[in-house]
């Protein structure tokens, strides 16, 4: 079996977005991604909305924390994805760099974070189903 491809999702509180895309990416694509998050200003806390809308897609991320780029254990990655922070988020090495301009649910209601959810799971999904098929191509 190939290798995993490390991924990285990054969000300034590292709280919602970036949270939501790691554990869709480790349950979607655990044969094949390793994902991490984290956040330029981490909030140090998992938004407990996030927590309960990937609890309703059958996934728990409460085990998941917030955290800044100096706590990850890995420093480079396959692809790093922005989550809309653009200029806000270092550059950190990766072999590919990809922006997902997806808003922040922060503040708004349960129902928007559904939104949000259903918009990265798609996004991971689609990822997954593109690359994976290049990678064995390769």
């Amino acid at each position: 079996m190939p290798q995993k491809k490390k991924v990285l999702f990054v969000c300034i509180e590292n709280a919602c977005r970036s949270q939501i895309a790691e554990g869709f990416a480790n349950y979607l694509g655990k044969d094949i991604l390793e994902a991490y998050s984290a956040g330029s200003k981490p909030s140090g806390k998992v938004n407990p909305y996030a927590i309960e809308v990937m609890r309703e897609a059958g996934i728990d991320i409460s085990g998941q924390s917030s955290k800044g780029f100096d706590e990850l254990a890995v420093k480079e990655f396959d692809y790093v994805f922005t989550m809309g922070c653009r200029d806000v988020c270092p550059f950190l090495p990766a072999d590919k760099h990809i922006e997902w301009n997806i808003e922040d649910p922060k503040g708004k209601d349960i129902s928007f974070f559904r939104k949000i959810r259903d918009q990265i799971k798609t996004k991971i999904i689609d990822f997954i189903n593109r690359e994976a098929k290049a990678w064995k191509d390769i």
